[in-house]
């Protein structure tokens, strides 16, 4: 597969990688909705209000059915980053985590600013959205760790003690860089993850997940991306909860019918291993797309976050046609998403058409600025 510098991407491998960024991307707003309205509640709370099957749709959370979270905010500002990285390497400039960061910025403006500021030339097209503006129940570690332009560093990192799951929950798309190798997708995920979060499992919780996620993206299996993680984590010092919560989720596919009990022996917290755990435990077990959600929401942790991680692996496993078709429809920001996607697909497959360091599309320039 190219490397992103050469177009020699057949149609048919491009189809295909445009189809799991555009699954990972959307299953993963569509888990991070169907968990927001329950989440925090405890398993009791969730039947009481929903029933004994507990969430099996949308339901409202913000004022509104389908509508998501910070998380998928986050991640969209990944993407966002991860194409300027691209866009500004004619440039000789090229250090993926500052653009990264910048973009994790820009997001945090959007949690101060009413909209989009005009005079604000970097801000190019995603932060022109203006529903993104809406604060959905940002983590303060991250909006903290976002309060400066300081960036945090793996020598240096922002909230070192911190071990929640919000730097985790915006890192899929590192995976989506199927031309690099998986332990330096591993290494980025990891030095933009310490931008908000210090804690060692915070980042190697974010490092398996992208590596997951490149495994599923250039057709590999769950099971064999997992392991491929498992592998690359050995090498790391402090890996031992992150691979300890891993191979428990691994252990407990074999224990029986999928359900809350097992899922919540996997740990309700929004500690970064639990919920790496509990999410891929779910979507390792899921019969389907939907049945995978909702195992992923209907227990007593953080469920907007466990779908949002259980929905990446799923879409980028399965592509966006696996996707249920109700929930897309009602889904808050679809049309973003999807453009979004696209652009990613577009620059990761045929870069080069757009731009050099001799020169580059106008439009494109417009939208991803090299700032």
């Amino acid at each position: 597969m190219s490397t992103g510098n050469t177009a020699v991407w057949g149609r048919a491998e491009q189809q295909d990688f445009r189809s799991r960024v555009r699954g990972a991307l959307l299953c993963g707003a569509i888990g991070d909705a169907l968990g927001a309205g329950v989440d925090g509640l405890a398993l009791e709370e969730i039947r009481e209000a929903h029933g004994t099957d507990g969430v099996t749709d949308f339901v409202l959370a913000h004022g509104a059915r389908g509508t998501v979270t910070a998380a998928t905010q986050l991640t969209l500002f990944t993407v966002d980053g991860l194409i300027r990285a691209q866009v500004r390497r004619d440039t000789g400039a090229w250090h993926p985590p500052t653009d990264v960061h910048q973009a994790h910025l820009r997001w945090a403006a959007t949690q101060r600013d009413w909209g989009p500021d005009e005079r604000r030339k970097d801000n190019g097209w995603l932060a022109g959205q203006e529903w993104l503006y809406a604060r959905r129940a940002p983590s303060r570690v991250c909006l903290g760790g976002l309060g400066d332009t300081t960036m945090g560093t793996l020598d240096r990192p922002k909230n070192p003690a911190a071990h929640d799951s919000a730097a985790l929950t915006r890192s899929a798309p590192f995976g989506l860089l199927v031309g690099w190798e998986p332990q330096l997708v591993l290494q980025l995920a990891v030095e933009c993850a310490a931008q908000t979060h210090g804690h060692p499992t915070a980042l190697l919780s974010a490092g398996a997940l992208a590596v997951m996620v490149h495994g599923l993206a250039r057709g590999d299996s769950l099971d064999g991306s997992v392991q491929h993680a498992l592998a690359l984590l050995a090498e790391r010092p402090g890996h031992e909860p992150v691979t300890e919560a891993l191979q428990h989720a691994l252990g407990t596919v074999r224990q029986g019918i999928p359900g809350p009990a097992l899922i919540e022996s996997l740990g309700d917290t929004d500690s970064a291993e639990d919920v790496l755990a509990v999410a891929v435990y779910c979507a390792l077990v899921g019969e389907d797309v939907r049945h995978g959600l909702r195992l992923a929401v209907n227990h007593g942790g953080p469920s907007a976050a466990t779908g949002a991680l259980c929905g990446a692996l799923l879409g980028a496993l399965h592509g966006e046609t696996a996707l249920p078709p109700a929930w897309l429809v009602e889904l808050e920001g679809r049309a973003t998403l999807l453009e979004l996607a696209d652009d990613f697909a577009m620059e990761m497959t045929q870069g080069p058409a757009l731009h050099s360091p001799a020169s580059a599309a106008p439009g494109w320039l417009a939208r991803y600025p090299r700032g």
